[in-house]
């Protein structure tokens, strides 16, 4: 079999082998695939992988030979899973690979929002420490979670682990979900409307997929409903919010924080106005690359092919 990786740059930059592929086949890995290049690298291969590189209906009908898709990611909709469909081509997702590393890095976000470590380690090392008349300084509010709350809007695996270290740290945990309680609730945590859920939160945290009915769920209007001095995080996806409105809400005070690891688009341009706006944090989309999480991905995608090829295909996308 004849198998072709796309963009294999951001999965693997080097830091890992591709080898549990080259058990199922002959295997070409591109770093990057420009669009003008994608029919032509995938050829009459039966097999391809892709992260972020576009498999368009056009393309699935230049590629006839292709029989399996499989995304190294989550989230599919970089395939036009309809035209693959028609063509019976199955497509396949690695849905559980992240979890823990993603959560743990929106703890991560939540801490610096409260305590600003980065920052003020720098300071630190430019001297602004050295002479001080007193012991400690600190540029901005450090703030205890005790006792605050923390809603999650989204509850599947990576905002149930989340909301057991929110607990952890004494943080009460309010839930909405569209579709109510997840089949992983447990009875520590408050399902709540939305508009409850906006109005008590302490900070909020984004969990949910981007869908066309949830595309910039945060708003003008929803920020109005929530807490004075209110914190927002980002892990999902960017198009959950509207961002010149969100910068709005940090510049006038409105919101006290926001820390997000996804934006609308990606990269950002220069006049995103995120990128100056106050006390936001951002970054380059990496809350699912620890090393560990990115051999799990590795792994779950190898695995789906081996399994298409027995017969026995798993992680399919169906819609």
């Amino acid at each position: 079999m004849k198998i072709v990786i796309l963009d294999g740059e951001t999965l693997n930059p080097g830091d890992i082998s591709w080898h549990v592929f080259n058990k199922l086949g002959d295997v070409a890995v591109y770093d990057r695939t420009p669009e003008k290049l994608i029919v032509q690298r995938i050829g009459d291969a039966e097999a391809v992988f892709t992260n972020k590189t576009p498999i368009s209906a056009q393309t699935i009908e230049q590629c006839p030979s292709v029989k399996f898709i499989g995304v190294l990611a989550t989230g599919y909709n970089v395939v036009d899973i309809k035209a693959a469909h028609k063509q019976s081509i199955v497509v396949c997702n690695v849905p559980s690979y992240g979890t823990m590393a993603v959560a743990q890095y929106a703890t991560g976000l939540l801490l610096e929002l409260c305590h600003h470590i980065g920052e003020h380690s720098s300071d630190v090392r430019s001297g602004g420490w050295c002479g001080r008349l007193d012991f400690c300084y600190w540029h901005s509010p450090l703030i205890e979670l005790m006792g605050k709350k923390l809603g999650l809007i989204g509850y599947g695996r990576i905002g149930s682990a989340f909301a057991k270290i929110a607990q952890a740290l004494g943080m009460e945990v309010l839930v909405y979900t569209p579709s109510g309680k997840s089949a992983e609730a447990h009875s520590d945590v408050k399902f709540t409307s939305l508009d409850e859920l906006l109005a008590e939160s302490d900070v909020i945290s984004l969990h949910c997929p981007l869908t066309i009915d949830n595309a910039g769920l945060i708003n003008r209007q929803s920020i109005a409903k929530m807490k004075d001095g209110a914190m927002l995080i980002n892990t999902a996806r960017g198009g959950l919010i509207v961002e010149h409105e969100l910068a709005e809400a940090l510049n006038t005070g409105k919101l006290s924080g926001a820390a997000l690891d996804v934006l609308a688009a990606e990269p950002p341009p220069n006049n995103n106005p995120l990128l100056n706006a106050r006390n936001c944090i951002i970054t380059p989309h990496i809350a699912w690359a620890p090393k560990e999480a990115r051999i799990r991905l590795m792994g779950i995608a190898a695995e789906n092919l081996e399994k298409f090829l027995a017969g026995t295909p798993q992680n399919i996308v169906s819609k």
